[in-house]
């Protein structure tokens, strides 16, 4: 296999993180500038601390992620010690979204308890699947290891393809509502679980 080959995967990965991570660039401006607050993100003024570390985890997790897919840093040492950066930032991404979804007040016109139910069970998945990675590679069971992790980057990294199934809604030029939403948000984690189970056996 060729360089170009082995590193179109990584780069591939982190294109599409740069969506969200752009997207989580201009919320930390927006806090850290004091503004404006606006009845959809006052709750992120008003406790800035888990929106912060959901934003900084993801940026991490996504774009450090990206290069444990590169065959040639799996085999070195520098896999392991990314590793360990990337379970904490994981268990980070995972635990913060569950707490925002769960306890920040959300503005009426947000999403409803679906969209709630569904992005604390993504979280609880999420937290598993590293939680269980890393039991697993402490008693050198790779296997499992590799498949767990691969199953939490790829709902960690649901943002990103949900910027595409959310495309229809703006080239009909409608902004979707509860329902349209809720499917937009489900196909992206559901892409991108069927993608990491058809590697996962691939392999």
């Amino acid at each position: 296999m060729t360089v170009r080959r082995l590193w179109m995967l990584p780069t591939g990965l982190v294109l599409l993180a740069l969506v969200p991570s752009l997207a989580g660039g201009l919320r930390l401006a927006e806090l850290s500038g004091g503004g404006p607050v606006t009845p959809d993100n006052v709750r992120f003024f008003d406790m800035p601390l888990p929106v912060v570390a959901h934003i900084v985890g993801a940026v991490i997790y996504a774009l450090l992620g990206a290069f444990q897919f590169v065959p040639s840093l799996r085999r070195g040492p520098w896999h392991r010690r990314a590793g360990r950066v990337l379970a904490v930032a994981g268990l980070t991404v995972a635990l913060s979204g569950i707490w925002m979804a769960l306890w920040y007040d959300l503005p009426e016109t947000d999403d409803g308890l679906p969209m709630t139910i569904m992005r604390v069970a993504v979280g609880g998945v999420m937290a598993f699947a590293v939680g269980y990675a890393v039991l697993a590679v402490r008693r050198r069971d790779f296997t499992t290891h590799r498949a767990w992790m691969i199953r939490a980057y790829a709902l960690a990294m649901g943002a990103g393809t949900q910027a595409f199934t959310h495309v229809p809604f703006a080239v009909a030029g409608v902004t979707p509502d509860d329902t349209g939403r809720f499917v937009a948000m489900a196909a992206g984690w559901a892409i991108n679980v069927a993608v990491a189970e058809w590697v996962i056996r691939r392999s």
